[in-house]
């Protein structure tokens, strides 16, 4: 008892009692902190797998890559015309859709009045076809050529949007429908369409729905005022609980043409299948309970600063993980709520067009949300950093240089969006990666990366092409860079210098653990 009483006595104090309650308190909420991350990725991992990625590059591979014909290479990608569009659903659409006999020839499927796309993968239901267009003289025509344009079918727009019947009345696909889904609209390559049209539903016959593509190609369903025609389809896989919600876009431009598009969006709409998936359940749970519990914490801090409550950024970050964890959990039981509804219209009319996309769609939305949460969680742990002297010399380091990097960013953006104008103005007629104003935005960073084609360029201006490229990399590359890299570096060399200095009391984190952890050894050594 002498020996402990005198090494107690010889172990020098380095804290006082309410500094030392203070960081035990942080360690206490590092730790919880930590174990709900650890909740949090552990739940979020589960919505996703490489499954994913597999089925949509074999359904890619099967629509998009797919030739016309053994004579035409034509395939999804490459089309260009109304002929290639009717080719693409007659040959490669239909062909992919309906797979009601087994590899052989002469052995049917197992399956009766269905579909197995590559003999895994049920089609469910039938595949929709839609297509917007917009009325006649919806442009504006010069005076000298309207004796030669009588008719003028301009860009798409809501209020340009054709919906009066054409063709055949005793037929649904001539007649307009306004859309009785929550789906929004889709942001196409060239414009932004609405969710009603002229639409019609394949049959679960492959010939039957031959017929009436057919039909309508000879029947001039696409016209000149068409500007973009949807096909949608989805398709689940019980091996791997997987959803894969398919919409193929064709945009037909008033300058002619088409352009494709796609998305494939393979999901997991029914997440409680498994033991594993009752396990994510739990999390969860227990997810919920933190987020409640960390509410409360939170709604009591506001209470006691007040005003001075949002002056923290920290503050402002944990506010944003609640406000983007409540959103995740209010979708997350809607999900469940219309997945259930929707499964049993599916099953109580297997030849309409279940529409999963408005589902595929949020969810999708749903995972970049809970990613984007998981990503600012892992960011909040700087708060906790202050027992790691580097860690803690690096955010003084961005703190202190916070103004010159917010000066210097002014001057860069102004130069960089500088020379975004001048390569939209001077190449976006002629080069792909100019041709929009953001293009040439992501283009610029992809050159300060080295990864470029300057050959296009100096194709498209001989002259103004090299003087654009050198003069941009040489100032963005050589000047702006090295300048802001010299801030970092100064400022940083300036906090080492008065942290060698001034010793900061950040660092009484890892005195305290060390203090404890010396104490326990001289104690165990005492016992000796």
């Amino acid at each position: 008892l002498s020996e402990l009483h005198f090494i107690k006595c010889n172990v020098k104090p380095r804290l006082t009692h309410s500094r030392e309650l203070e960081m035990k308190t942080t360690l206490q909420e590092l730790l919880i902190y930590i174990i709900f991350l650890t909740d949090l990725c552990i739940l979020t991992f589960g919505m996703v797998s490489t499954d994913m990625y597999y089925l949509n590059r074999v359904m890619a591979n099967l629509f998009l890559d797919t030739p016309f014909s053994d004579k035409d290479k034509t395939i999804f990608k490459t089309m260009g015309s109304i002929t290639d569009f009717w080719q693409f659903l007659e040959g490669p659409l239909l062909n992919g859709l309906y797979w009601n006999t087994w590899y052989t020839e002469n052995s049917t499927s197992s399956y009766r009045n269905s579909s197995h796309i590559y003999y895994e993968n049920l089609l469910l239901g039938v595949a929709q076809i839609r297509q917007l267009k917009v009325r006649n003289n919806t442009c504006s025509v010069y005076p000298s050529f309207r004796a030669f344009m009588r008719e003028c079918y301009g860009q798409y727009s809501y209020n340009h949007e054709d919906r009066e019947s054409f063709g055949f009345k005793n037929d649904t696909a001539w007649h307009y429908y306004t859309s009785a889904t929550l789906a929004p609209w889709h942001w196409g390559l060239i414009g932004l369409y609405s969710t009603g049209g002229f639409m019609f539903i394949l049959s679960k016959s492959k010939g039957q729905s031959l017929q009436m593509v057919t039909f309508l190609k000879e029947h001039s369903w696409i016209t000149r005022g068409t500007r973009v025609v949807f096909i949608d389809f989805s398709m689940y896989n019980a091996n791997v609980n997987l959803f894969c919600i398919v919409r193929l876009t064709m945009e037909f431009p008033a300058t002619g043409g088409i352009i494709p598009s796609w998305q494939f969006h393979s999901v997991k709409l029914l997440r409680y299948v498994t033991y594993y998936d009752y396990f994510l359940a739990s999390c969860e749970v227990i997810f919920c309970l933190f987020i409640f519990t960390f509410l409360i914490q939170e709604f009591i801090k506001l209470r006691k600063l007040k005003g001075d409550y949002f002056r923290d950024a920290w503050n402002w970050l944990d506010m944003l993980l609640l406000l983007l964890s409540l959103f995740a959990i209010a979708f997350n039981i809607y999900r469940t709520i219309e997945v259930s509804s929707l499964m049993e219209n599916l099953l109580s009319n297997s030849d309409s067009y279940p529409d999963f996309y408005f589902l595929g769609f949020w969810q999708t939305r749903y995972n970049n949300m809970i990613s984007v949460n998981v990503f600012f969680a892992w960011i909040k742990i700087f708060k906790y950093i202050s027992f790691n002297k580097t860690m803690t010399q690096l955010s003084s380091t961005l703190s202190r240089c916070a103004k010159d990097i917010i000066g210097f960013a002014i001057m860069f953006f102004i130069i960089f969006f500088a020379y975004a104008q001048l390569g939209y103005l001077v190449f976006g007629s002629q080069v792909d990666e100019f041709s929009t104003f953001q293009n040439c935005i992501f283009t610029q960073f992809r050159i300060v990366l080295g990864d470029f084609n300057f050959a296009d360029i100096e194709h498209a201006n001989r002259i103004l092409g090299p003087i654009y490229f050198i003069t941009f990399v040489f100032f963005v590359f050589f000047v702006l860079l090295n300048m802001f890299l010299a801030i970092i570096n100064d400022t940083y060399s300036e906090v080492k210098a008065d942290f060698s200095v001034i010793p900061s009391k950040e660092f009484e984190i890892s005195d305290l653990i060390k203090q404890k952890l010396y104490f326990l050894n001289l104690l165990f050594r005492a016992h000796e």
